[in-house]
């Protein structure tokens, strides 16, 4: 029996290194990782008293997001940090914040 090492496929980024793109005002995304079929995961910063411009709708397929720091609205309710949020493909909301947060989303499907 021959034993094989294999080299890491791990790919890892850190947030204050990620490109920062700003979405609208106060709204900032930093990409952390592309894969295949359109995977994606990113950090969203949003500062406080900033909302979404225009329904946020999940397509082709969900989003995930953890709620880092702050308090995220989803324009029905407030999440505090510690929270974790699964819309489903086709859902939509308006995010917004008072207080500021910084969010994780997930994309499995783009």
């Amino acid at each position: 029996m021959t034993t094989e090492q294999s080299t890491s496929a791990y790919v890892w980024a850190s947030v204050q290194d990620a490109p920062v793109r700003e979405l609208f005002p106060g709204i900032r995304a930093r990409m952390l990782w592309n894969g295949d079929n359109g995977a994606k995961a990113c950090v969203l910063e949003m500062d406080a008293n900033t909302c979404w411009q225009g329904i946020d709708v999940h397509e082709p397929g969900p989003e995930e997001v953890f709620v880092v720091s702050g308090v995220f609205n989803d324009g029905d309710r407030d999440y505090p940090a510690g929270s974790f949020i699964h819309a489903p493909a086709g859902s939509s909301h308006v995010p917004q914040t008072t207080t500021g947060c910084a969010l994780f989303l997930f994309y499995p499907e783009g």
